[in-house]
């Protein structure tokens, strides 16, 4: 039974693993993917699914393959670059491939929103030689994420669903089916296909390649490749574009009133060339808009050379359209008209005349710039301004992570001086410790980044001997992403009781000496474990363990007694926006969370709890 709900895209590829009858599910919590998971998980219960959050990208692949080896149908879900973390497995999988039909789903972010990178899922599958799926809009996404299941179980490797950020995060009024219940019956049949030796690894390459063109012609009969036109679709000019860029398209030629044709391509690795060279087989002029790198350029520049056509291929690759950034309709429309000028120029600056007039003769609006920040009561913050004070005066460097605590690179805190990815501050603080030895080292990172991608590298330092300080974060979330849970937290990604990994016991176990956990809110016991911890000539691991302000009830609220304030200003050193400068005097605002730590570094105890009322 049909009905229509309002979905964002993550959401609607849930749904549509969901009608797919989804066995297994997997991932590591990352923007903008992590709504994929969080939807099927809020559904276990009626769907009979396993799902799982996993400590890592890695984890969550592999987990996925093992029950798609039994026979069942998996899904994992990350970000792009967490598909880095998951790239050993993934490569291999090309290879040894699949039983039952496994879903890779990995979401790209352009611009980026919240990235170290702007990396291109569809040249990775490239070198994986695996097929992608790349949605338009939420609907289609929900569509593909059922085709996919269908397509791996017929080519018999995983297939790569990439959403972006605006697919993943907008909404939209989708049609979904009625939701499978599964009963995870797989059997596992052993073979010596399973095990990738050299010479199985060399029959099973072979038989990728065969399977490219098997790839192009199934993709050539799916419904996510079509031609769209406006007008007559005559004027020799055409355009070619792939996922999300398909809808900038259609908006900026409606608003541009344009007459062209547009061949859609929801399938871009491998491309399906008959239908490409059909479509360029008229054409004068064909732009190729797609955000990111030039995949589905490069693949048409190919079959207009091996068709031997004369059509112009504009796009990246002459400068017409950005290799960097996500596009938007204003970008593409200046696009169209600086890529088909030759055939629509006096038509197309009339129009834009028009478009842009409007633009001109509206007031400017100044929006004021806003840097990002960690929360009102982050303990994040108590946390880092302890070991600010503690190491004061010594040269220290400090080592960041991935997670809301990247935030303490901004002033006032100013605490991370290196970010690189998941997991890296603790092999960039034992590599910077060897070539700084008279430097004091401070790596941070969070507990669910710890569970992550920490616990080798703190391995690796104990073994050969580093000499630096583990700061772990512990807000017993993961919270930048959704406060999703991990081995930390005692439960799992359906909410029920598990076992509870503990971070001490755990670094002790990896063979850390020193281990201690304080509460970042008492900053005295904190600069003390601090200057203890740094005094050591050896790794040292220093738990700072308060739950995210955001999962707290509010405690408290502070004031400042305006007669016994001396200006110092010693309060703003914690930037936090709860405190806030008023002409000459200290404020603090009702977002106080009552962390009480700007209390505790008053000089002149100006700062109270306010009374509350009965």
């Amino acid at each position: 039974m049909k009905k229509r709900l309002l979905l964002m895209g993550n959401e609607a590829i849930a749904y549509g693993a969901m009608e797919a009858g989804v066995e297994v599910a997997t991932a590591y919590p990352g923007t903008p993917s992590s709504e994929v998971l969080m939807t099927l998980a809020k559904h276990a219960g009626e769907t009979g699914a396993y799902i799982e959050w996993s400590v890592n990208e890695k984890v969550a692949l592999e987990v996925a393959a093992g029950a798609a080896y039994a026979g069942l149908r998996s899904l994992v879900a990350m970000k792009q670059v967490g598909l880095n973390v998951a790239a050993d497995p993934l490569m291999s999988l090309s290879y040894i491939g699949v039983k039952g039909g496994m879903v890779v789903v990995v979401a790209d972010d352009p611009g980026p929103h919240s990235s170290q990178t702007e990396q291109d899922t569809r040249l990775f599958a490239k070198f994986a030689k695996l097929p992608v799926l790349d949605p338009a809009t939420p609907a289609e996404a929900r569509e593909m994420a059922i085709e996919a299941f269908s397509l791996s179980e017929q080519l018999g490797v995983p297939v790569i669903l990439r959403p972006t950020t605006r697919v993943s995060h907008v909404s939209q009024d989708v049609e979904v089916g009625e939701i499978r219940t599964v009963e995870r019956n797989g059997r596992f049949e052993k073979s010596p296909d399973w095990v990738i030796f050299p010479s199985l690894a060399y029959r099973k390459h072979q038989h990728l390649e065969r399977l490219q063109e098997e790839m192009r012609q199934a993709f050539a009969s799916l419904p996510f490749n079509k031609v769209w036109r406006s007008g007559s679709g005559s004027t020799g000019c055409g355009v070619i574009c792939s996922g999300v860029s398909f809808s900038y398209v259609q908006e900026a030629i409606s608003l541009l009133g344009l007459d062209l044709e547009v061949l859609k391509i929801g399938t871009p690795q491998p491309l399906p060339d008959q239908l490409v060279a059909e479509f360029l087989k008229d054409k004068k002029v064909v732009v190729v808009i797609e955000e990111l790198d030039p995949v589905v350029e490069e693949q048409v520049i190919q079959v207009a050379w091996k068709e031997g056509l004369p059509t112009a291929i504009r796009g990246k690759h002459d400068g017409t359209v950005p290799r960097a950034g996500e596009l938007n309709v204003d970008l593409v429309k200046k696009v169209l008209l600086k890529a088909l000028s030759l055939k629509t120029q006096e038509a197309s600056e009339t129009r834009a005349e028009e478009v842009e007039q409007p633009l001109r003769q509206a007031p400017t609006l100044k929006l004021p710039q806003r840097s990002p920040v960690l929360c009102a009561g982050c303990p994040h913050r108590a946390s880092f301004y302890a070991v600010k004070e503690a190491t004061k005066g010594m040269d220290a460097v400090y080592t960041g992570d991935i997670g809301c605590y990247t935030l303490g690179v901004m002033p006032p805190l100013k605490m991370v001086d290196t970010c690189l990815c998941m997991g890296a501050s603790i092999g960039i603080a034992s590599g910077l410790c060897r070539a700084e030895q008279d430097h004091l080292h401070i790596a941070f990172l969070g507990d669910s980044t710890f569970f992550h991608t920490g616990v080798p590298a703190l391995i690796n330092a104990v073994y050969n001997r580093a000499r630096f300080l583990l700061v772990i974060l512990d807000n017993s979330t993961t919270a930048m992403t959704g406060f999703q849970p991990h081995p930390g937290t005692g439960e799992t990604a359906t909410g029920e009781e598990t076992q509870k990994i503990d971070l001490a016991t755990v670094c002790r176990g990896c063979g850390v000496k020193w281990v201690k956990e304080v509460d970042p809110y008492d900053l005295k016991a904190a600069m003390a474990a601090v200057k203890e911890a740094v005094s050591l000539n050896e790794p040292a691991v220093l738990i700072m363990k308060r739950e995210c302000v955001q999962l707290q009830k509010k405690m408290r609220q502070f004031q400042v007694d305006h007669d016994l304030c001396v200006r110092c200003e010693t309060c703003l050193e914690l930037g936090c926006p709860a405190i806030v400068k008023n002409g000459e005097t200290v404020e603090i605002t009702g977002t106080c969370s009552g962390c009480g730590v700007c209390a505790q570094i008053c000089p002149a105890e100006a700062i109270t709890e306010k009374a509350t009322r009965p």
